[in-house]
């Protein structure tokens, strides 16, 4: 069972508890593809999210960028074949179109890669997330849209939660009648692995309307 990761941002690396769980992780290391979310910027490179990779000793043979320049059935056959799939920061709902356009999302489903996801890439590896200009998206009307669905929970990453609680909970309350959302800061991350769920930093759980925070894993110390 391959893990999937919803990382928020980083103020500089990885922290070491979080490090040493994705080398715990990834041990194939032959290719990592990265899924642009801003795919028409072709200068825009992951260079962020690979620094967080080297920082961490987890370096790999090949090294992809998934965006325009690449055609679609390329794309997928990237990822068939990756050993693991990143999902970038940048413009959430950029990516969601590219990943629907691309036909991407059934083949990060089906394969066989632990798949990270930063800010706007842990969004949409979400079942369903919310779309609002209350949480800082330039839209008129506010809309829940469906990602990959590699877990069934949303994901709020890299938002300002402890001066917004309550904003969050009004806004997210809908969608967590449906399904749990897990809301984090910068420095955090959910991983899940079968039916296990870890948590780094600090991370919240909106569920029917009640929003607690998460304790901490310990057992990557």
């Amino acid at each position: 069972m391959k893990a999937h990761y919803y990382l928020g941002w980083f103020t500089t690396f990885f922290p070491e508890k979080l490090s040493k769980a994705l080398r715990k992780d990834i041990t194939d290391r032959k290719s990592v593809v990265m899924i642009s979310s801003n795919p028409s910027v072709f200068e825009e490179d992951g260079a962020t999210e690979r620094s967080w990779l080297d920082q961490a000793g987890i370096i790999f043979q090949e090294y992809h960028l998934i965006n325009y320049r690449v055609q679609k059935e390329d794309a997928q056959r990237l990822i068939q074949q990756a050993s693991v799939i990143f999902l970038l920061g940048g413009s959430t709902i950029n990516l969601n179109r590219f990943l629907m356009e691309y036909d991407l999302s059934e083949c990060i489903r089906n394969c066989r890669a632990v798949v990270l996801g930063a800010s706007a890439g842990a969004i949409n590896m979400s079942a369903k997330w919310l779309c609002s200009k209350n949480l800082g998206y330039d839209i008129p009307k506010s809309s829940v849209y469906d990602g990959i669905g590699l877990s069934d929970f949303s994901i709020l990453s890299h938002f300002d939660l402890e001066d917004n609680m309550e904003l969050v909970r009004d806004e997210l309350s809908p969608l967590s009648g449906e399904m749990n959302v897990f809301a984090s800061n910068k420095d955090c991350a959910v991983r899940v692995k079968g039916d296990q769920i870890d948590i780094f930093g600090h991370v919240y759980l909106i569920s029917r309307t009640t929003i607690l925070k998460v304790e901490e894993t310990s057992k990557f110390c």
